[in-house]
């Protein structure tokens, strides 16, 4: 089967998702709101390049969770309008329902599970260690790490700063408020080193040739990527899971993944 087209069971239930998702919008909460409003709010960060970005020319949004929310407009017949959000409020701007889903390339976790409610995963990423490239030969292993003299940048909110906190304990962390982000922390040699996703560290070490990941055969802590509603909406939850499942099998999220370059675990 040529997974670059739709299966006819996959297309059948992809046209199908408004009309299901009007039936169970009679019945009340996101999906009735979504349909009666005509749009979907999605929440993003705008820095997590290949994710979610904004274009230099045209301050648009743009990237591989950018696409997606297109196409699960798309497929609900909305109208998609993007938010901005960052890392550290991203759980309490759902909770406020300043928007209606998180896309913006999360990883799940337990704290953010227990505020919100995750889809089923959409990909899979994990951590590795990014240094400017003259010293690279400092850091042997992830132990080289984890000294005092070592400071690693994390961004406030990020898995990343909760799994620094409990696997690098010796380190010392100095915390990133968005919108700045922890690599250009390790740019301008403010920190030694920043623990950062497969996917992003693929992106930033194209981008900018004096960073480089180490460790590469030691990655840390695996993690699904997923994406973010409301806790206490379990039919819009559903609607999701299906969604992701279907587009899964139809093969839009491996061409995406090409598209946009990215490195999974």
């Amino acid at each position: 089967m040529n997974r670059r087209h739709l299966p006819a069971a996959a297309a059948a239930a992809a046209l199908a998702l408004p009309v299901q998702a009007q039936a169970q919008g009679a019945a009340g909460g996101k999906l009735a709101a979504l349909q009666s409003a005509g749009r979907i709010r999605f929440g993003t960060t705008g820095d997590f390049n290949p994710m979610s970005f904004r274009d230099p020319a045209s301050r648009e949004y743009r990237g591989h969770q950018i696409e997606a929310a297109q196409q699960l407009a798309r497929d609900m017949n909305l109208r998609a309008e993007f938010v901005a959000t960052d890392w550290r409020t991203l759980i309490n701007g759902l909770v406020a329902d300043q928007y209606d889903v998180v896309f913006t390339g999360t990883s799940m976790s337990v704290p953010r599970a227990m505020a919100a409610s995750f889809t089923i995963p959409w990909g899979r990423s994990a951590f590795l260690p990014l240094v400017r490239r003259r010293d690279a030969a400092r850091f042997a292993n992830w132990d080289a790490l984890n000294q005092r003299s070592v400071t690693v940048g994390t961004n406030l909110g990020t898995t990343m700063e909760t799994w620094v906190q409990g696997a690098l304990p010796g380190a010392t962390l100095r915390r990133v408020e968005s919108p700045a982000r922890d690599w250009q922390e390790l740019l301008g040699g403010r920190v030694d080193a920043v623990v950062s996703s497969t996917i992003e560290a693929a992106f930033l070490t194209r981008e900018y040739p004096d960073l480089v990941a180490i460790l590469t055969d030691q990655p840390r802590n695996p993690i699904p990527m997923a994406f973010l509603a409301p806790l206490n909406d379990m039919p819009f939850t559903n609607f999701l899971n299906a969604w992701v499942r279907i587009r899964l099998d139809s093969g839009f999220f491996d061409e995406l993944a090409r598209k946009w370059g990215l490195v999974q675990a």
